[in-house]
């Protein structure tokens, strides 16, 4: 029986904690939305998506910011992940943002070029 147990010679592999990622990125999104949600009745309509876009790029930078800090490297690696997909859902949320939204909210200059 003792050649049948491997327990010796094989490591058990590590896993990430793939379920605490996934709860921390809903809850930073859901943490996200509510912020969107509040901030929706103190400003206008045209800037709301602007301010959800370069809010979630805030958030992603603030996670990269934690993961450089982190020194576990599932951590590390789980924080960077974050990271991305907020960047990546920020980037997604631009496209929806049209020009003349942006020639509103920042006006004419009179300065010529």
């Amino acid at each position: 029986m003792a050649l049948l147990d491997r327990s010796q010679f094989v490591r058990a592999v590590e896993r990430a904690p793939s379920a605490r990622v996934k709860e921390l990125t809903a809850g930073i999104l859901l943490a996200t939305l509510l912020l969107a949600l509040a901030i929706r009745n103190v400003v206008p309509a045209d800037a709301l998506a602007p301010i959800i876009v370069t809010l979630l790029f805030a958030v992603a930078a603030t996670t990269a910011a934690l993961a450089l800090l982190c020194r576990a490297g599932q951590f590390r690696m789980a924080w960077f992940e974050i990271a991305g997909s907020l960047t990546f859902i920020g980037v997604v949320l631009s496209v929806l943002i049209e020009p003349d939204q942006l020639t509103r909210l920042c006006g004419t200059s009179d300065q010529s070029e």
